[in-house]
């Protein structure tokens, strides 16, 4: 859970953006134009890595951009690197929310009531600020 950046092979076909991701098996996406295709490219890479992370897989290394831009040379390819967060790919897609048990003082417990105190949002409030995410 963290923040990524890996090369990417952009090739421009068929009036596509094709993009592929060296670094991750099997990763695959294109776009109608070169910024489509970033954008794309991101999303993919953040959705590969957000589930490794969930099923606790290994991370692959990063090739160094050099690297993979020599494989390149030659074709109407480019490599360009691509900036991926899991932790925002997280807030984006995972809304579901989760009930948790949890024990407070009686008199805590009564004068929050009385005050009509909104329990899940503070608690989402006080997780954030403890955690320091936003």
């Amino acid at each position: 859970m963290m923040k990524y950046v890996y090369p990417a092979v952009f090739t421009e076909e068929d009036g596509k953006v094709l993009v592929r991701v060296p670094d991750l098996p099997g990763l695959y996406t294109f776009g109608s134009s070169v910024a489509d295709a970033i954008y794309m490219a991101q999303d993919a890479i953040e959705m590969w890595l957000w589930d490794a992370e969930n099923k606790k897989e290994p991370i692959p290394a990063v090739s160094g951009q050099k690297i993979i831009a020599k494989q390149c040379k030659g074709t109407n390819s480019f490599v360009s690197l691509v900036a991926a967060d899991t932790d925002e790919y997280r807030r984006q897609t995972e809304t579901r929310a989760v009930k948790k048990t949890l024990s407070i003082p009686s008199w805590l417990n009564d004068r929050a009531e009385k005050a009509n105190a909104p329990f899940s949002q503070i608690l989402q409030e006080g997780l954030k600020e403890y955690l320091h995410v936003s």
